[in-house]
Order: C-alpha cells, then sequence, then structure tokens
C-alpha cells in the first residue's frame, strides 16, 4: 500500500489543504453574512453561486488545463481561490460575495478535473479502486476538518478567512515540488441530457433533485442552527456532524443497493429524508446533543443517495458511455445545486427557519413519487447487469471518475511507451513525411518499369508471328533513337518524381489521418 501512495502523496497532500480551506469557507460565509446583516435571501444568493461556479468549471476548466498544463493550471486556480478568500472581508456586500463564490465555484472544479486525472494516470489497473477510495476518504475528512477547525474563531474578523486562503496557498507547494510526469491532456465531454435521461430517467431526475437537497442542507445548516439559537462553534458541530455520517453511511447503503434494484434504495432514503425533514419541524432543536443526532440521522438520509443514482445510472448505461454518463450526472447535480440554497433561503425568509427542511421534505417526496411511478414502467435490471458500486466513481466531486479500471490492452488504448515517434518529436514527423515522399516516388517508377517490359514483349512476340523479318537500322540512327528514346524516358521519370515530390506532403498528412 505505501508503495502504491508514494507516487500520488504530494497530490493527496495538495487536496487536503485545499478543502480543509474550502470547507472553512462554506461554513463560515453563512454565518459571516448572518453576522454583517445580510439577509436570508441573499446568504442563499452567495451560497448558490458557489455551485453555479462549479457549473461553469466542469464546462470551461478543461480548456483551462488543455491551455497551461496540469501544474500551471493548478497553480494559477490555486492562486486565484486563494485571493478570493481574502477579499470577502475587504468587499463585504452581498453581490460581491456572490461573484467571489462563482470565481471559487469555478476553481474547485478545475482542481477536481487536475486531481482526479492526474491520479487517475499514475495509479495502475491492480490498485486504482483503492487509490480513489483513499481520495474520497480524504475529500470527506478534510471537509469535516476544515467546518471543525472553525471553533474558537471569530466569525466577524479578519482571521477566519486569513486561514482559509492560507490553507488553499499552501496547496500549491506539493504540486509544485512533485517529481511525478503530468498525465495525458484531459478530454472535454460532450453533456447530452436527452441522451442520459432516455437510459435512465430516474437517474438523471434523481440528480437535479438530490442537487436541490443537499446543497441547501450544506450552505444552509450552518445558519439554520445559529437561528435555532446554537453558538458559532456548535453550528460548525451540526454541520460537521451532517457530512461526517453521510460519509460514513456512503458505502454500507451503497453495498446494500448492489443486491436490490437500486431505485427501491433510493425510495427508501427519499422516504428517510422526508420523515427527517418533518422530525426537524415538528421537534425543533433544544440543545447541542439534540442537534447532534438530529444531523446524523440527515446526513444518513440525504447523503448516500447521489452515489446511489449514479451508480443507477451506469446499471443502463454501455461502457463506451460511462464517462460521458458520469458528467452530465454531474453537471445535473450542479444544477440542482445552485437552485437549492437560494430557494431554502426563501422559505427560511418567509416561514422561519424550518423552512429549510420544508424544502427537504417537499423535494424528496416529489422524488419519491416520480421513483415509484418509474417502477411501473421499466423492469430492473439483473444481478449480471448491474454494476458494482464503486466508492469513488459516484462521488459528487468535479470531474469524472470511470468505474472500470484503464486497460492497456484494450485496442482503443495507447500506453504512453507505444505513442508513434511524430506524437512527441516533430523532427521524426518531418521524415516521416520525406520518407513517405520517397517510397511513393520509387514506387511510381518501378510500376513504370514493370507495364514497359511486358509491353516490349509483346510488340517482339507479334512481329515473329507475322513472319515479318525484323529490321536493324543502321548503327548510328540506331544508336540516335536509342540516346533519344533514354533521355525521354530520364526526362519523363524526372518530372514524375518531381509531381511525386510536390504531391507527396500533401498527401501524407491525409493517410496519417485515416
Amino acid at each position: 500500500m505505501a508503495q502504491a501512495l508514494a507516487p500520488v502523496t504530494a497530490l493527496l497532500l495538495a487536496i487536503s489543504f485545499l478543502i480543509l480551506g474550502h470547507g472553512l469557507q462554506s461554513t463560515l460565509l453563512p454565518l459571516a453574512g448572518s453576522e454583517a446583516g445580510f439577509s436570508e435571501l441573499a446568504i442563499g444568493l452567495v451560497s448558490s453561486s458557489y455551485f453555479f461556479g462549479m457549473v461553469l468549471g466542469c464546462l470551461g476548466a478543461p480548456y483551462v488545463i488543455m491551455r497551461a498544463g496540469h501544474i500551471r493550471a493548478f497553480a494559477a486556480l490555486v492562486s486565484l481561490m486563494s485571493a478570493a478568500a481574502i477579499l470577502h472581508p475587504v468587499l463585504v456586500e452581498p453581490v460581491a460575495w456572490s461573484l467571489i463564490r462563482v470565481v471559487s465555484g469555478f476553481c474547485l472544479a478545475g482542481f477536481y478535473m487536475i486531481v482526479e486525472s492526474w491520479l487517475n494516470e499514475q495509479a495502475s489497473n491492480e490498485n486504482r479502486g483503492t487509490i480513489m477510495s483513499i481520495y474520497i476518504v480524504i475529500v470527506n475528512a478534510s471537509m469535516t476538518v476544515g467546518q471543525l477547525s472553525l471553533t474558537g474563531m471569530d466569525v466577524t474578523t479578519f482571521v477566519p478567512f486569513a486561514v482559509a486562503s492560507v490553507a488553499v496557498s499552501l496547496a500549491v507547494i506539493p504540486v509544485s515540488l512533485t517529481t511525478a510526469n503530468q498525465p495525458a491532456p484531459i478530454t472535454v465531454v460532450s453533456f447530452r441530457p436527452v441522451k442520459l435521461y432516455r437510459n435512465s430517467p430516474t437517474a438523471l431526475v434523481a440528480a437535479l433533485l438530490i442537487g436541490v437537497t443537499q446543497g441547501a442542507l450544506w450552505m444552509m445548516a450552518p445558519l439554520y442552527a445559529i437561528q435555532m439559537g446554537l453558538s458559532t462553534n456548535e453550528a460548525a458541530y451540526f454541520t460537521a456532524a451532517i457530512i461526517g455520517a453521510g460519509a460514513l453511511a456512503q458505502w454500507p447503503i451503497g453495498r446494500i443497493s448492489d443486491r436490490f434494484d437500486r431505485r427501491f434504495v433510493l425510495l427508501g432514503l427519499s422516504g428517510a429524508a422526508v420523515v427527517v425533514g418533518l422530525v426537524f419541524i415538528g421537534a425543533p432543536i433544544t440543545g447541542l446533543a439534540v442537534a447532534l443526532v438530529m444531523a446524523l440521522l440527515a446526513g444518513v438520509a440525504i447523503q448516500p443517495s447521489y452515489a446511489i443514482a449514479v451508480s443507477h445510472a451506469f446499471d443502463h448505461a454501455d461502457r463506451d458511455d460511462y464517462v460521458e454518463t458520469s458528467s452530465g450526472m454531474i453537471l445535473a447535480f450542479g444544477i440542482g445545486s445552485s437552485i437549492g440554497p437560494l430557494s431554502a433561503a426563501y422559505l427560511m425568509q418567509t416561514v422561519g427557519p424550518w423552512g429549510l427542511f420544508l424544502q427537504i421534505a417537499a423535494v424528496q417526496a416529489l422524488l419519491g413519487l416520480y421513483i415509484l411511478s418509474r417502477l411501473f414502467q421499466r423492469a430492473a435490471p439483473t444481478l449480471e447487469e448491474k454494476t458494482d458500486f464503486d466508492y469513488a466513481s459516484t462521488a459528487q466531486v468535479g470531474s469524472v471518475l470511470t468505474p472500470d479500471p484503464l486497460d492497456i490492452e484494450d485496442p482503443q488504448v495507447i500506453s504512453p511507451e507505444e505513442f508513434p515517434a511524430y506524437e512527441t518529436d516533430p523532427e521524426a514527423d518531418e521524415n516521416l513525411v520525406q520518407e513517405e515522399t520517397f517510397a511513393t516516388a520509387e514506387d511510381e517508377e518501378e510500376t513504370g518499369d514493370d507495364e514497359a517490359a511486358p509491353l516490349a514483349e509483346s510488340e517482339t512476340g507479334e512481329s515473329r508471328a507475322t513472319g515479318e523479318p525484323e529490321t536493324q537500322e543502321p548503327d548510328t540512327g540506331s544508336t540516335d533513337e536509342t540516346s533519344s528514346r533514354a533521355a525521354g524516358t530520364t526526362s519523363d521519370k524526372e518530372g514524375a518524381g518531381e509531381d511525386t515530390k510536390a504531391d507527396g506532403p500533401d498527401e501524407t498528412p491525409d493517410k496519417r489521418g485515416e
């Protein structure tokens, strides 16, 4: 295990610093905004802006990475996100914070893409699943630690924002100093929602509605805790308990879904989320102990559902479509998460703090009804048709993790050692063009000689068959005629060679392209 983790230690250390700073900000901003006098709707706008930035990052960050490379793109995004974190206490205004969070969301989507593609490149077929699962555990653990690190800090001061900025900035050091090779250029994947919906309507609708639920819960839970009378430290514990409980429940619930129709598992989680939402509405928090118990219940009921929906989508997708399916699910989740905090903030401002869980209960009830309707329209896949639940590939991070390991023996996959020379050496490309050009000219000359020989033989044969004597010209004429014919043949060959050389470079790239 230590040998497998050695090449990716720098990447895992970098993402831990990065997510620690992000987790701190996710709890800090709603609390700081409330202390600054922001309305619930303004706080919801700031929270939704982050997920909107992630959606933009999923679409635009690959082009940044392809242009600058993984290391330079990572360094640029770290600098941008660190600067964004430190700008919050400088520009204390809802619209400014919303724009800053769009930038942060874009950067984080790029981070996920860089780190995950790098990890996939460094991992082997034998340890890829283990490494990616460790990566997801580190992401969840760093998020929880970041939220807990807010305890003991005054959210009205500059200090917590500075700590978040420093944590993000530290992430660039391990990546900048790593000796690991950069991965291949990242792939831009198209998002075709109609195709994804036809393959698995339940999965796509579930990803969208789960995004509405989880986005609201993650971003508005600290504000809910404060409005229910908890202190800043207790609000941090409350939010961390939700994330931690969901991470712990993810694996066992995922394994259960391997044995049964995943729609039944999603239906059960939706029902549990409705019950938890009604409990929060009917039994307000009366202390930290009660708050933590209810937070654990909320995390177990709400957090694991997205991974089950992704697994269900994989069950109905062809293996060639796994990357596009995963990308589409992430984008659908991001769109839902952009809506959730804003709509929950409106309800909290209108009906009170419990408006957050009113939305959660309503959205999960709607999801349950939709899943129930789909149970009568499509049969469940057999156990042989289902894909095993994979903790890494079903996590709602910013990039694409396919559930299958990379198979170098696949005819569609070329390992780095087998790359053609012209892919890595420009001079080899020029030599290849010249060799193909000369080879074409020589082939044409040989073809001309081969065609001329049978023609001469046939003419001789005809003269013998008719009985006509072969006339012999005087030596002088014969010599002159032979010389002229030889000169003409030579000039024709040279002309053909020149034409071939002139046309060769234009034809060669087309042949290689085919």
